[in-house]
C-alpha cells in the first residue's frame, strides 16, 4: 500500500495484481518463461547491435560502452491469459447471440475498465457449490450497497494466496450463471476474481455436464458474455488487502493488443483514507 496526499485527500494506492515470475511457469496452466539479460550481458548484446546497425568496430563500441555495462533486458514467452489480465468478450466465443463478433481487447471500452470498486467477500463459498445469484444479494444487503451501471465488482475467495502452489486453479468457487447474469443486468460491465478464473473450475464444471446435471452447461458465465457483453479481470490478489467493500476506485486498462482476447493489466485500486 503506497499512501500519499493527492488532490488534497489522504489516498492509498494498493496493488490487486499477481507477480509473473518464473518459480510457478512449471505448473501454471497458461505457460509462461521469463528470461532475463544482466547489464554485463547487456553490453555484449549492445556491442553486436552497434557493429551491425551503425557498422562501429569493436574498440569503438568498447570506447561508448566504457562502463563495462548498460541495459538489462527481458525476454518473456507468454499467453495474453498468463498473470493478471483483461478477458474480452471474443475470448467467450466467436460470435455474439443475434450476430456480429464480440469485442476484442483492443476494442474493450475504457469507461468498461475505470469505476466504482465494490467488493464482495465469498471466502466461504465452496468451490463445488460456486457462488449463486442469492448470494451476491445476501452479501450486498450485508455490506448495504446497490448496485450502479459501470461499478467494478471483484469477488474474494482468497484463492489468490494459493498462487505459488501447483493445482491453484481448481481450488475457487467461481461464479454461476444465475450471478453473473444479475450482475451485469444491473450495468456492471466488469467483473474481477482472485482466481484463475471467473467459473467454477473446470473439474467441477465438466463432470457435471458430464453426469447430466440440469441446467447446467460448461463455462457458463463466460458463455454468457456472448448474451450480453462484459469483462472479466481474472487471477486479482490482494483483497483482503481493501480496507472497504466500497467507495474505493478500481483501475483496469488492459494492455492494447490488436484483435486479442485478452490483455495483461497492472490492476489498482485508490481508496480514500478517512481523515
Amino acid at each position: 500500500m503506497e499512501r500519499f496526499v493527492w488532490r488534497g485527500r489522504e489516498v492509498a494506492l494498493i496493488d490487486l495484481s499477481d507477480t509473473l515470475e518464473n518459480g510457478t511457469s512449471a505448473f501454471e496452466p497458461n505457460r509462461h518463461e521469463i528470461s532475463y539479460v544482466d547489464h554485463v550481458r547487456g553490453k555484449d548484446l549492445g556491442a553486436g547491435l552497434f557493429s551491425s546497425v551503425l557498422g562501429l568496430s569493436r574498440e569503438e563500441t568498447a570506447k561508448i560502452f566504457s562502463r563495462g555495462y548498460v541495459w538489462a533486458v527481458e525476454e518473456v514467452r507468454l499467453s495474453t491469459h498468463s498473470g493478471t489480465h483483461v478477458d474480452a468478450p471474443y475470448h467467450y466465443g466467436p460470435e455474439m447471440h443475434g450476430g456480429g463478433r464480440p469485442r476484442t481487447i483492443d476494442e474493450v471500452p475504457l469507461r468498461w475498465c475505470f469505476g466504482n470498486g465494490v467488493l464482495l467477500d465469498m471466502t466461504a463459498k465452496g468451490r463445488e457449490e460456486g457462488i449463486s445469484q442469492a448470494d451476491v444479494e445476501a452479501e450486498l444487503e450485508r455490506i448495504g450497497y446497490e448496485l450502479k451501471p459501470f461499478d467494478i465488482v471483484l469477488i474474494r475467495t482468497d484463492a489468490s494466496r494459493r498462487f505459488k502452489e501447483p493445482g491453484y486453479d481448481r481450488r475457487h468457487a467461481g461464479l454461476r450463471r444465475c450471478a453473473t447474469v444479475y450482475l451485469i443486468e444491473r450495468g456492471v460491465k466488469t467483473i474481477g476474481i482472485d482466481a484463475w478464473g471467473l467459473d467454477r473450475a473446470f473439474d467441477v464444471m465438466a463432470e457435471e455436464v458430464l453426469w447430466g446435471e440440469a441446467g447446467v452447461e460448461f463455462w457458463e458465465s463466460h458463455f454468457y458474455g456472448l448474451e450480453n457483453e462484459y469483462a472479466q479481470i481474472e487471477k486479482l490478489a490482494n483483497l483482503d488487502r481493501l480496507p472497504v467493500a466500497h467507495g474505493f476506485t478500481v483501475m483496469a486498462f488492459p494492455y492494447k493488443i490488436r484483435g486479442a482476447s485478452a490483455g495483461w493489466s497492472r490492476v489498482v485500486a485508490l481508496v480514500e483514507l478517512e481523515e
